[in-house]
């Protein structure tokens, strides 16, 4: 499998689930500014919209958007437990929180990177996405991870969204919980892997 990359994206999620599952990937990095990749594609021939992740397998069929590829990827090795089995209640435990991520805590970071957002509207939207991290913060008081005792895939895409804060001037020891959690997921060896791989640590 391929694994088309730009690093401390979203697509390290998808990385690290592949780390967790001992899932061979080939990893194509690309510059998102001139949407090609380093051995001279043009990515918008992988993907149209521009963004990363794709995950390509074997027999060339493609998929984008990393809370779909995550799953794809855990459902290869279920005995792993990255993701509950399909039909379950807690498997829509876990695409809720999947969803949560992405359209809450993830897209409420885009306005903070664009430079051409401005600088009044950016906090607004910092201040609802402090609100959106404090709900994880609040949910991970009770428990050790999103669906409770079992690291799964919706913990490696919360991590790297929360790997962000710095960037954007969001102080994570405002939440001790979440803290501790970051430091405890970083910990991981399958998430100091994939970190070294893309060139972050």
């Amino acid at each position: 499998m391929k694994l088309y990359y730009s690093p401390g994206t979203c697509a390290l999620s998808p990385h690290i689930v592949a780390n967790e599952l001992s899932l061979p990937l080939k990893l194509i990095k690309v510059d998102l500014k001139s949407k090609r990749t380093e051995d001279g594609e043009d990515f918008t021939q992988i993907n149209p919209n521009g963004y990363v992740p794709v995950l390509v397998l074997e027999d060339g069929k493609q998929l984008t958007e990393g809370p779909a590829i995550v799953q794809y990827l855990a459902d290869l090795k279920p005995e792993h437990r990255l993701a509950p089995p399909a039909g379950s209640f807690e498997r829509y435990r876990l695409q809720q929180w999947l969803n949560f991520i992405t359209s809450e805590i993830h897209k409420g970071f885009s306005p903070l990177f664009n430079p051409a957002f401005p600088n009044d509207a950016k906090q607004v939207v910092k201040n609802q996405l402090t609100a959106r991290i404090g709900t994880a913060a609040d949910h991970l008081a009770k428990q050790p991870y999103l669906l409770g005792e079992q690291f799964t895939v919706a913990d490696a895409y919360l991590f790297v969204t929360l790997s962000w804060c710095p960037h954007v001037g969001i102080d994570l020891s405002q939440w001790p919980v979440l803290k501790s959690y970051y430091e405890k997921i970083a910990g991981r060896p399958a998430v100091r892997k994939a970190m070294q791989e893309q060139g972050l640590v």
